[in-house]
């Protein structure tokens, strides 16, 4: 029974890494061996498996997809914090989504592990500008996407301006997963003005607008107005608000969902 088992752990641990890569594009020996709660050496074994049938490429320290991935550094480096909390409000976030749903999703990081969040039998539609959220909805075979062309803003890794607003006129989104550079009392905000008209014609497009911070964005100031409290339906976020905070967002109706009660 043990000797039968092995192989079927086996394959679903070398199932588990491609998914993981497929998702962040690049893991470590070390990272691996601490999600999937196996040694280095069973690790190592693994990926050497699953280079030999051209499945991933062994680099130093680690795994990328063979093709490479479409994200850049800076958007990997950004992913990379507070990533854990992250991946617990996307998976709070995705309980949110109805079977057959329509899925927007905004650009940035955090929004990006909602998409990764997406079962891989999701079979609603995605709509996104996001770059790496469009490269990640290959893998989901059963979905119907839509990606929003336009002008490339590098440093967001998505599909900006005037042309990508003219795709979202003729669209409709169940729920939109909507990102903010910082968050207060008075409104969410973003860096620049080039973001601004894009997240706008997003947040109209949708019938329930979901905005996905982290404790981070209470703490940090953006300086353009993306719009008030009111737009917003639902804020999933990682730890309790401030009690000035939780008041504003009482007051704009918007239901408040913590993954972290610490």
């Amino acid at each position: 029974m043990g000797e039968s088992a092995r192989p079927r752990a086996a394959n679903a641990r070398r199932a588990e890494i491609i998914r993981l890569l497929q998702i962040h594009g690049f893991q470590s020996v070390a990272q691996l061996a601490d999600l999937l709660e196996v040694s280095d050496m069973t690790v190592r074994r693994d990926l050497h498996k699953l280079s030999a049938a051209g499945e991933l490429r062994v680099v130093h320290g680690g795994a990328s997809l063979p093709h490479g991935t479409l994200r850049t550094a800076d958007f990997t480096s950004r992913g990379a914090q507070a990533r854990e909390a992250k991946r617990r409000m996307a998976r709070r976030a995705v309980e949110l989504v109805e079977p057959g749903a329509t899925v927007a999703v905004d650009a940035g990081t955090t929004t990006f592990e909602v998409a990764a969040a997406l079962p891989s039998s999701f079979d609603g539609c995605v709509i996104s500008h996001s770059v790496p959220v469009l490269q990640h909805a290959l893998s989901l075979s059963a979905a119907q996407v839509i990606g929003l062309g336009g002008e490339l803003l590098a440093a967001s890794q998505a599909f900006i301006g005037q042309q990508t607003i003219d795709a979202l006129a003729g669209l409709y989104a169940d729920i939109l997963f909507l990102g903010a550079a910082a968050v207060r009392s008075s409104g969410t905000f973003v860096a620049t003005d080039l973001e601004r008209p894009t997240k706008q014609a997003l947040v109209s497009s949708a019938n329930r607008v979901v905005l996905m911070a982290d404790h981070s964005k209470f703490e940090v100031a953006a300086p353009v107005r993306l719009g008030p409290l009111d737009r917003i339906d639902v804020l999933v976020t990682d730890r309790p608000l401030e009690a000035g905070t939780a008041r504003a967002f009482a007051s704009a109706g918007v239901e408040v969902l913590t993954t972290d009660s610490d």
